[in-house]
Order: structure tokens, then sequence, then C-alpha cells
């Protein structure tokens, strides 16, 4: 009896130390938007050689992580956690045309850093105050995380795929019952990737867009320099033509094995896996390098030059982070486990006395 009564305690501090730990990273997510009007080339340092690379390592080994502490969540379900939120079931074809937008935004933002973001600190500022204000407005008019987590944000078809071998699976602290808001909920479903939708042909063609075009567009973005000076149109076009010309390149191989080759659910289930490995190796392949200056563009995506002092480390960095990625994602047995646990499917007969038990109220 004393074990069964002391449950309750641990679940709600264990809610409350994530708790904390998100309004920690969101006010760090302040500080740094605000680091881009104070001391730009530190923020922009900060961001985009420094956040950016860490976050595809947290969507491939623990996307939950990722999913608990992303301050823009965090900012979207605000309006949930406070009660002004509307909580409007998010319509099926609603939820495909802004996945649909989410990814048109990756698509834009990513060209666009090495024309403007990657060295106008604030030009990123306002799209990180842009996508906090989109997060914010999502929260206040859908049920927990349908709006902006699992449909408008840039970032999710990433999550998606990248994250099908999860190393844990992590208490969902977002989400204190389970409505059936998304539909798969990304966050408890097995093995999620890409390709894994509702019926939608939009979230269809969203999904395997994502995988097929990644690694061209990853190798076709690393062919190009950040631009210091005034763009001139050739840049502008060049910014945009290599990463989509190097995407519809892989888009076309991936169809035509998808489609003719594979004859089975786990022949493509396993095409998809190559293809989201094969993309987070192709990102470090250059960015680790990239960091300390061995990048192909020189001076693009560099935090100090070391090029003199570690001469053999491009070799080194392109053996191990390619090992690792193929033999976790490819190789090792996996059960198939999810980012999060799901909640409580919670229904009428429960009563809210219950109901704070579990959220620690």
């Amino acid at each position: 009896m004393k074990e069964t009564c002391n449950r309750p305690i641990l679940l709600s501090r264990s809610l409350s130390y994530w708790r904390w730990t998100q309004y920690g990273v969101l006010l760090l997510g302040m500080a740094l938007f605000i680091t881009f009007f104070y001391f730009p080339d530190l923020g922009l340092n900060i961001m985009w050689n420094g956040l950016i690379p860490i976050a595809p390592v947290l969507l491939v080994f623990v996307p939950g992580l990722w999913r608990n502490i992303c301050p823009m969540a965090t900012l979207s379900l605000i309006p949930r956690l406070f009660g002004f939120s509307a909580r409007r079931a998010l319509p099926r074809h609603t939820a495909a045309w802004l996945s649909l937008i989410g990814l048109a935004g990756l698509f834009v933002i990513v060209p666009l850093r090495h024309l403007t973001l990657d060295t106008n600190a604030p030009l990123t500022a306002l799209m990180i105050g842009l996508s906090a204000l989109l997060a914010l407005s999502m929260g206040m008019a859908f049920e927990w995380r349908s709006g902006w987590c699992n449909a408008l944000c840039p970032i999710h078809p990433v999550e998606k795929l990248y994250g099908h071998t999860p190393l844990i699976t992590l208490p969902n602290v977002r989400c204190d019952e389970c409505g059936k808001c998304s539909k798969p909920c990304a966050d408890s479903r097995h093995a999620m990737n890409p390709t894994i939708t509702g019926s939608s042909h939009i979230e269809k063609l969203v999904g395997h867009f994502i995988v097929g075009t990644f690694v061209g567009f990853i190798w076709g973005w690393n062919r190009l320099p950040d631009f210091h000076s005034s763009v001139s149109v050739p840049e502008m076009v060049a910014a945009y033509a290599w990463p989509y010309g190097g995407g519809l390149v892989t888009l076309a191989i991936y169809t035509v094995v998808y489609r003719w080759i594979c004859q089975s659910a786990a022949e493509r289930t396993l095409l998809v896996k190559c293809f989201s490995t094969a993309a987070v190796c192709m990102y470090y392949w250059y960015r680790i390098p990239a960091l300390i200056g061995f990048g192909p563009n020189p001076g693009t995506g560099m935090l100090l030059d070391l090029s003199r002092e570690l001469p053999l480390f491009p070799l080194f960095s392109h053996i191990l982070t390619t090992s690792i990625f193929i033999w976790f994602m490819l190789l090792r047995k996996s059960g198939g486990s999810s980012w999060t646990t799901r909640p409580i499917l919670m229904n009428s007969s429960i009563s809210n006395s219950h109901l704070k038990i579990q959220v620690g109220q």
C-alpha cells in the first residue's frame, strides 16, 4: 500500500523536474533571441554552429528528449496549460495542408541560410520570432500539439526522418492525457518514419518527399558558401538550384526503387531507413569537419580553424560518424521503440481528482 501511495508523488516530482527544464530551455531561447541584437556574431555562432549541428544527434538517438524540451513546443502549449486555448480538434485535411506548408518552410529557410540567415542576426531573430508567434497561435487554436508540433513545424518532417530507431523511450511530459488529436501520433507510434501518415494524399506526398530528397538536398546545400556581401540574382538562383537539384536526383532514385524494385512492406521500410541514414551521414560528413576549418567552402560554418593542427581530422570524422550512424540506424537490432510513452486515454468516468494526481497538480 505504501509503495502504491508513493507512485503519484514520484510522478509529480518527475513532472515538476521536466517542467522546470522546459521553462529553463525556453528562457535560454529567449536569451539567444536577445543576443542577436546585442552580440550578433555570438548569437549566430551559437545558433548555426552550435545548436543546429547538435540537433540531428538528438533526433537520431533520443527524439523524445527533444520533443519534451523543445522551446517552441513549450511556447505552443502555454495556452493549453494556462487555460486560454480554444482546444479545437484539428481537421485532417487542415493538418495535411499545414504539414505541406511546414515542409515548404523547411525547403525555403535552409537555402536562405547561405543568402542571409547565417550572417544576418536581425533576420535570423525575425525568423525565430515569426516561428514563435506561429507556435503560440497554433497552441491557442488547437488541441495539444496537433497544430504546431505535429503539423506546421518545419522541423517535424526531419524528426520523423531521423527518429525511427530511438535509443530509449522517455515519458511523455507534454500531454497529461491522450485525446488522439494527431493520427498517427508521432510521439507514441512505434518505429515512426515520414511514410507513416494518415490517409491523405498530401500527407503521403510530404512523407515520401522528405525521405527521397533530403540526401541530395543536404549534398547540394554543402556545395555553396555563405554570401557575405550583397546578394546577386545568380547567387540567389544557385542557393536554391544546388540543393533542389540534388534533392530531385535522389528523389528520382528513391521513387524508382520504391515503386519498381521493393516488392514488400519490409523492403520499403528498409529503403526508408537507408535514405534516412544516408541523410544524417551526409550531414555530418560535411558539418563536423567544417566546424574546425575543413569545409568545402573556407569560412562557411566554421567555429574555429584547426586545419593546421589536425590535418587528419576529416578522415577520422568521416569514418567515425558514418560507422556509428550506419550501425545505430541500420544494423542494430531495434524493437521499434516509440519516442515517448502514450499518456492514458482519458474518459468521462475518470474523476478530476484522479486527473490531478496524474499530472501532479
